[in-house]
């Protein structure tokens, strides 16, 4: 899947097609596809605001939300983690030997709450109390 997905593109995916699938029993993929054949197909049409060459995007925790990007997808060795933006410190881990045809949901009813980022606290200190006029103090020093 690695291969497949991340070493085998330049640039990034379009669209994925059924090469991904190679291997897979008949019965999976016809399930999944409808019967239906057609390639993955590469984002090699790209044109940039300088005419520089494309890269690879690269998203980390820092540049996702500037990146307008909604799901990202981490290969693990037990399986695929599966990361909505909103919810970026947890995903779902799918197991590599679950059945493809198995029903997700993205209702976020479904989703592990985000962990809020803890409030810095600091040390308050407490309120000035106004003097009451009527007790004012001798001044100490000489005023400009």
């Amino acid at each position: 899947m690695a291969q497949h997905l991340v070493d085998g593109v330049a640039v990034g995916w379009d669209e994925l097609g059924t090469d991904l699938l190679a291997g897979a029993p008949a019965q999976v993929v016809t399930a999944l596809t409808g019967g239906e054949q057609w390639p993955s197909r590469t984002l090699d049409h790209l044109i940039t605001p300088d005419g520089s060459p494309p890269v690879r995007m690269t998203v980390t925790d820092r540049t996702a939300a500037d990146q307008d990007v909604q799901w990202g997808y981490v290969l693990r060795s037990e399986g695929i983690e599966v990361i909505s933006v909103p919810h970026a410190d947890a995903g779902p881990v799918i197991g590599w030997d679950t059945d493809p045809r198995t029903r997700f949901s993205d209702h976020p009813a479904h989703w592990p709450a985000p962990t809020p980022t803890p409030l810095t606290t600091s040390t308050r200190t407490a309120p000035r109390t106004a003097r009451a006029a009527a007790s004012p103090r001798p001044r100490t020093a000489a005023r400009r």
